[in-house]
């Protein structure tokens, strides 16, 4: 059964040759019947009306076998057999054939049954017709024409189930209304087998039939005139055309339903973008309208408002992906979508540019938050430092440290307004963003949530102010008290000084106040200038006091206890009650001295002639008594009250002094000696 075919051979009447193998094993009638049956449908109508010729190969069988494949013929197909040649075997049926005779029943069975030999077959069918199974010269390949056969059968049956699909497909993309093309697409759009796949086969088998036809086959096989019907080259050309032509439609279809799966796509991605930025998205906006009360506060938000941002750049990119998408598109060109997906572009971008500004609000409105509160803190520490600076009291060493602090408390203070300032500027610019607040809201009223963050703003800023006053409060009396130190400090200075001033003095009154003049003018002169210096050493005790004073005054202002009334008014005093000692003294020598120089110089310069000369001598006496009181002077030193004793100048200018007294006490004496003389000589006269 496997070898059952049609070679391609023609009997004398131009009628099919239809071969049958048989051999030695069990022949199933059943599917040998199912063969018949399809051999016999290969044909065109054309070619069965000119009958069928049967060999029935019964060399390789029992005759019982080949007797019942010739009963089946009858009733398979009698109306197209014309001829059975029952190929017998060497060894002949001689018996068997007694008992039943074909030609007898030529009438019963409708054809003509003849047994031959192999080689007597030709008497009935051209060698030419013939295999070289039967001793003829057509040349066939069973297995090359079966596999043939099963190329074209597959083709021929998926080309037809293919062509239904399609047609189907495309009928169904013709109806109507645009809901039941859709419904139609839907159900029947993919074909059960690949179109390219079966018209690529479909190539293949047309071109190997066209090889066959004009140039023969590989191994010297050549083209029969029965290939046309066999394997039905005009059949196979039909399909491609159909195909191609099915496929053409299909095509279009599909990328009508590709065009529009894609706007259907991109229609449904648009509103969930659409859908959640307008839902979810906007709702957490709305959640989130508080600033913060602190820097930690701002910055949770902003942290809460960074994870917002990044839910929706995960949209914002699918965004992004379908504005390219819809460009693509609009750049296709296609008219009958132009207005939808403009449409659905210039929706997507309304709501995603709407989103993305409050977004970029929120965004600045916590950065200005987290600025105000971060100068808040930064001048909340500045006057927390600036309190702290004006509660501990001040415990200076001198003024240059006073003022030093004084300079930096006033930096402070300037610093603090600079601050102060600053967050104003930051509140209200603050408190403008949230006044803009509302233009978004989409309809909250958001009157409550901006009244407690206007509140908190202008709370800050008004607690802020009042702590900075009261620091300018604190600062005030603490200016006035540090300036009173300095003029603590700058009274215990001056009179310091002036204790120094008046010690100098009374050096330079010990030291440089030495001469007592060489005549009676020089010394007036020298007590004259001594009593103007007497007057600056007044003035600057008298000032040394008035400043110690003054000390007093501030110490009790500054409820502190002055150094300088333990230390510097008893010096002052000191100082000056030996300054008062040694003046005394001074002025005591001078006016001697002028005592001496006057009496000593009017001695001097009177006449022996005159008559009163001679009868004042007591004056000498006089002189002489207050030149030694002076030379006794001379050696004594000052006696302080505390006991101490200081000398006027060096012992050497001392003795000089005391020398020029001797030498003018020296004159004198010689003047008496004069006077003398004459009174001596007198009375011898």
């Amino acid at each position: 059964l496997l070898f059952l075919s049609e070679t391609g051979g023609k009997d004398r009447r131009s009628g099919l040759i239809l071969t049958i193998p048989l051999c030695l094993e069990q022949t199933s009638m059943d599917e040998l019947s199912v063969t018949l049956d399809y051999l016999l449908s290969i044909p065109s109508e054309k070619c069965k009306a000119r009958g069928f010729t049967v060999i029935v190969d019964g060399r390789k069988s029992q005759w019982n076998v080949v007797k019942t494949v010739v009963l089946m013929l009858q009733n398979v197909v009698p109306a197209e057999v014309s001829l059975v040649c029952v190929v017998k075997p060497d060894e002949f049926w001689d018996k068997k054939v007694t008992h039943f005779c074909f030609w007898k029943e030529k009438d019963r069975l409708g054809f003509e049954v003849i047994l031959v030999s192999a080689n007597k077959l030709t008497r009935y069918i051209e060698p030419c017709q013939l295999t070289e199974d039967f001793g003829g010269t057509l040349t066939y390949d069973h297995m090359d024409w079966l596999n043939k056969r099963l190329v074209f059968e597959k083709f021929t049956k998926e080309s037809t189930s293919l062509l239904d699909e399609l047609a189907l497909i495309n009928n169904g993309s013709d109806k109507g209304t645009q809901q039941e093309r859709e419904r139609s697409i839907d159900l029947n759009f993919l074909p059960s087998v690949d179109p390219e796949t079966v018209l690529q086969t479909g190539h293949e088998l047309l071109s190997e039939l066209q090889q066959r036809r004009f140039n023969g086959s590989d191994g010297g096989v050549s083209w029969s005139p029965m290939d046309d019907e066999l394997l039905a080259q005009p059949q196979v050309m039909k399909l491609l055309d159909s195909l191609r032509e099915q496929y053409t439609r299909y095509q279009e279809v599909c990328r009508q339903r590709s065009k529009r799966t894609q706007l259907e796509e991109i229609q449904q991605k648009v509103m969930q973008v659409v859908n959640w930025l307008e839902g979810p998205g906007s709702e957490q906006l709305r959640t989130q309208w508080g600033i913060g009360d602190s820097i930690r506060a701002s910055q949770a938000l902003q942290q809460k408002h960074e994870e917002i941002e990044s839910q929706h750049s995960e949209w914002f990119a699918v965004y992004v992906e379908l504005n390219q998408q819809i460009a693509a598109l609009l750049n296709a060109g296609d008219e009958e979508d132009l207005v939808e997906l403009k449409a659905l572009q210039q929706q997507l971008s309304d709501v995603c540019y709407r989103q993305a500004s409050q977004l970029e609000f929120r965004q600045n409105l916590l950065q200005a938050a987290l600025e105000f509160h971060s100068v808040a803190q930064d001048l909340s520490q500045q006057l927390d430092g600036l309190l702290g600076m004006l509660c501990v009291d001040v415990a200076p060493a001198d003024g240059a440290s006073i003022q030093q602090t004084l300079k930096l408390l006033e930096e402070k203070l300037k610093s603090v307004d600079s601050g102060l300032q600053g967050l104003r500027e930051k509140g209200q610019s603050l408190l403008d963003q949230i006044s803009n607040q509302a233009s978004w809201a989409y309809g909250k009223d958001v009157t409550i949530e901006n009244k407690e963050n206007v509140d908190h703003i202008q709370g800050v800023m008004e607690d802020m102010q009042l702590r900075k006053q009261r620091c300018e409060d604190m600062v005030d009396v603490r200016r006035l008290k540090m300036l009173q130190m300095v003029q603590l400090f700058k009274c215990e200075e001056d009179a310091a000084q002036a204790v120094e001033w008046l010690s100098e003095l009374l050096d330079a009154l010990l030291k440089t106040h030495i001469r007592l003049g060489d005549d009676a003018q020089e010394t007036k002169v020298l007590l004259e200038k001594h009593r103007k210096f007497v007057d600056v050493a007044q003035s600057t005790y008298d000032y040394g006091r008035q400043l110690l004073q003054a000390t007093v005054v501030l110490c009790q202002s500054l409820r502190c206890t002055s150094r300088s009334s333990g230390d510097t008014l008893p010096r002052l005093n000191r100082v000056w009650k030996q300054f008062t000692v040694t003046s005394e003294e001074r002025v005591h020598r001078l006016e001697t001295a002028v005592a001496f120089h006057s009496t000593a110089e009017k001695i001097l310069q009177e006449c022996p002639e005159q008559p009163d000369a001679f009868n004042d001598m007591d004056q000498f006496d006089e002189i002489e008594a207050v030149g030694k009181s002076l030379l006794d002077r001379l050696t004594v030193p000052v006696v302080y009250p505390d006991g101490s004793e200081q000398y006027f100048g060096s012992p050497s200018d001392m003795a000089s002094a005391a020398e020029h007294i001797r030498e003018k006490m020296k004159l004198v004496s010689l003047k008496k000696q004069q006077l003398r003389q004459p009174e001596a000589t007198t009375p011898e006269s």
